[in-house]
């Protein structure tokens, strides 16, 4: 059986590039998706409808383009990562737990222990957290027997 991974979160670092290397590594089989990655093409989305003048109109409609990817992934994959970084609040990645959650697809939080206490409703709703990228690829194992 492939296993679709939807991989939702921080943008910053590089946690989807080393799950997805060391998945390959361990011959696991997964495909991964995840939302658009790069800042400034996802926040200009829904300038191809024109591009209001004011800012919250703007991301309002990119909001509204991205998440035709986003819903149509998290609908189609079998488990979703949903990493939570340091640097910024990712309110969409709480958002994509939530809707994870509502739709009943199992999903693991990826995140430092210094911010559990905010994200601990978050966590309930998870099947696992996971500390570092490598402890995700074990789940993965596990899951998939591989």
């Amino acid at each position: 059986m492939l296993w679709t991974v939807y991989l939702s979160g921080e943008i910053h670092t590089d946690w989807r590039e080393q799950i997805q290397n060391a998945a390959m590594d361990a011959n696991l089989p997964v495909e991964f998706l995840s939302p658009n990655t790069h800042h400034e093409s996802s926040d200009a989305a829904g300038d191809v409808l024109g591009k209001p003048e004011d800012n919250f109109w703007r991301d309002h409609q990119s909001a509204k383009v991205n998440a035709i990817r986003t819903q149509t992934f998290i609908e189609q994959c079998d488990i979703a990562v949903i990493r939570f970084g340091d640097k910024y609040k990712q309110w969409n990645a709480a958002f994509d737990a939530g809707y994870c959650a509502a739709l009943g697809t199992p999903y693991i939080t990826l995140h430092d222990e210094d911010i559990v206490h905010p994200l601990k409703e978050v966590d309930a709703a998870a099947m696992a957290w996971a500390r570092t990228p490598a402890q995700v690829v074990e789940v993965l194992r596990y899951v998939m027997q591989v």
